[in-house]
């Protein structure tokens, strides 16, 4: 369930485009004015404001915006311009294209979308960066991560809520198995089994593994694997079992202690804002007992801070 907060009565694209550019005049910007339009529209109507500002003015607002904007919020307001495959697309590429890369992107990107989206993804990715997805991840990536990654973006998955039960219980004993039962671990087996099941059924096996020998899923994920293999595991298990959580952890993550990963908390409040923000601040509050309105204004300030908490809308 979206956050997006939308006025009762659109201003037409062309209206909203003039108002943008009043606001790029003069002696600097009125930012206040940028953030209260792109705040309150969705993914369609900045599409079309995108278009009218560069009919009418011969002038991409991206452009625009990258010239009168700053630090966070300028981040924020170009990732939010872009539609939800575009973006998704954005971070893969910046994420691979680093000069160290950032799999801590790659794997949260990848490993929480659903498989519809991750074709989507992989269409976009290739018209804009004229590059296979398979065949940067293959480039950049490497070991137990980079094969669990590209059976992930390549095997289609079922998408319904139904699952065979016997075929949970077999999963969950091929993975003790594959873990906990051997000396060593199997590393294939999970692949297999985290790349080709829907979130239901790992769900369901998830609860399958607990009743039959004792211990999470999760726990064994974390006894038998390490590294960037084992984040990409837990993300699409914990994913699978509740992803508002599993979101609501990510952002806690990135505001905990001293200093904050900006880049995370734009990360995923901008993609998720349309998708299930509501749910992730639910989540957010039953797990530590405040609002996430509340945090996000003490991590944050200034036209970053107002633009994160009108996309994130009211404290409960």
């Amino acid at each position: 369930m979206s956050t997006l907060t939308i006025p009762p009565v659109v201003p037409s694209p062309r209206e909203d485009a003039r108002k943008l550019h009043k606001a790029f005049k003069g002696l600097g910007c009125d930012k206040s004015k940028v953030v209260q339009i792109l705040a309150h529209r969705n993914a369609d109507q900045r599409s079309f404001i995108q278009q009218e500002y560069e009919t009418t003015y011969s002038e991409l607002l991206s452009k625009r915006l990258s010239s009168e904007l700053h630090g966070h919020v300028k981040k924020a307001m170009l990732l939010w311009l872009r539609d939800p495959p575009t973006r998704d697309a954005t971070i893969m590429h910046k994420a691979l294209t680093k000069s160290v890369v950032d799999n801590q992107a790659i794997t949260e990107v990848i490993c929480s979308r659903s498989p519809s989206q991750l074709r989507r993804l992989k269409e976009v990715y290739y018209v804009t960066y004229h590059s296979e997805l398979e065949h940067d991840i293959e480039k950049q990536t490497s070991g137990d991560h980079k094969k669990l990654l590209l059976a992930y973006v390549s095997i289609p998955r079922y998408e319904g809520p139904e699952f065979d039960q016997g075929i949970v219980e077999e999963d969950a004993k091929l993975l003790y198995k594959s873990g906990e039962k051997r000396i060593g671990t199997d590393e294939k087996m999970f692949i297999k089994i985290f790349s080709e099941r829907s979130d239901t059924h790992l769900a369901a096996i998830n609860s399958a593994y607990l009743a039959s020998y004792g211990l999470s899923l999760e726990k064994a994920i974390k006894k038998e694997t390490s590294g960037s293999f084992e984040s990409g595991l837990l993300t699409i298990l914990r994913c699978a079992i509740d992803s508002a959580m599993y979101f609501a952890k990510i952002l806690r993550k990135s505001m905990k202690g001293v200093g904050t990963d900006d880049s995370r908390l734009i990360r995923v409040i901008v993609t998720r804002t349309e998708v299930d923000m509501q749910h992730i601040k639910a989540a957010y509050y039953r797990k530590y007992g405040k609002p996430l309105t509340h945090t996000v204004r003490s991590d944050t300030s200034g036209h970053y801070k107002d633009f994160l908490i009108q996309l994130l809308g009211s404290d409960y």
